[in-house]
């Protein structure tokens, strides 16, 4: 299978294949954001998310992939420490502020910066037409933060520090992307670099949800919250992992930005799921966003 991967990267099959797992992390990535921010509190979601990853890839990266080599080892260290300040920064801002504020900033934020870093890094370059539907994209996500930001109850200090770690939060977004683009193609096989990447980087916040709970006044039921990380675990595997061999298979901007339609799908688990209000103006952007997308995928 990882061969076979490899053999159609840079030809237009694998573009089409490239398209439909960037897609399908966009939609996994919502339900993942969503998950982090329900009622729990969103370090020890993540916790017990990381656990679940451990537990589920331990198997798959010991028994059934090959081990790493040096340089493929050598890179999943510096992705322990990307995704840790990225899963942090994530943590900071969803405690701060509302997910629909802090969602569509990390997602807007993130594609913009991917494209020019794929720019400068892979040699990639986008049409004038591709540039636009960037920009309504990115503009759409960035507007539809506006309009959530516009309802918010938060006091301004709070706000601020919340819209402040999404925003690096988006560049996090951009930073890992191209970080794990250049590493899984530099992994003789795909599958290696994915099942140790979800092995190793999914010690850390189990140990900090570890110290948070043993400090809580009020503890949360563990039950209910293994539960849920159980299914993050699996949407991060999904998510993390289809947008991965996207970039395996295709452009890593392109790639970026059908990923981000997850903030379509997140407005509409939002509305649907977390009761919280979606009228004309959000659909419009929402619309807009999606049109962005297209133009970009249409425009290469």
């Amino acid at each position: 299978m990882g061969d076979w991967l490899v053999s159609i990267a840079g030809t237009p099959e694998g573009a089409r294949l490239a398209t439909s797992f960037a897609l399908f992390s966009a939609v996994a990535h919502a339900v993942f954001g969503a998950l982090q921010k329900g009622r729990h509190d969103p370090w020890m979601t993540r916790g017990a998310i990381d656990f679940w990853l451990a537990v589920l890839s331990a198997p798959v990266a010991l028994f059934l992939v090959p081990w790493p080599n040096q340089t493929t080892a050598i890179l999943l260290v510096g992705a322990v420490v990307i995704h840790l300040a990225y899963k942090v920064t994530m943590a900071l801002a969803y405690e701060k502020a509302a997910y629909t504020v802090v969602y569509p900033v990390v997602r807007g934020t993130g594609p913009l910066v991917t494209v020019i870093a794929a720019t400068m890094f892979f040699n990639e370059h986008f049409s004038l037409v591709q540039w636009l539907g960037v920009a309504c994209l990115s503009g759409g996500i960035l507007l539809l933060a506006l309009r959530n930001l516009a309802e918010e109850t938060l006091d301004p200090y709070t706000l601020k520090l919340g819209l402040s770690w999404a925003i690096l939060g988006g560049i996090l977004v951009a930073i890992y992307t191209t970080y794990d683009a250049y590493g899984i193609r530099q992994s003789p096989d795909p599958f290696t670099f994915l099942a140790w990447f979800f092995f190793v980087t999914a010690f850390d916040m189990p140990l900090i949800a570890v110290w948070r709970y043993r400090r809580m006044v009020n503890s949360p039921d563990l039950g209910p919250l293994l539960q849920r990380g159980f299914w993050g675990a699996l949407i991060a595997w999904l998510s993390f992992g289809g947008v991965m061999l996207a970039t395996r298979l295709g452009k890593v901007g392109e790639a970026a930005v059908l990923r981000e339609t997850s903030t379509v799908f997140a407005a509409l688990i939002g509305w649907f799921i977390l009761g919280e209000k979606v009228g004309p103006r959000r659909l419009f952007l929402m619309s807009l966003i999606a049109l962005g997308a297209v133009i970009v995928e249409l425009g290469g």
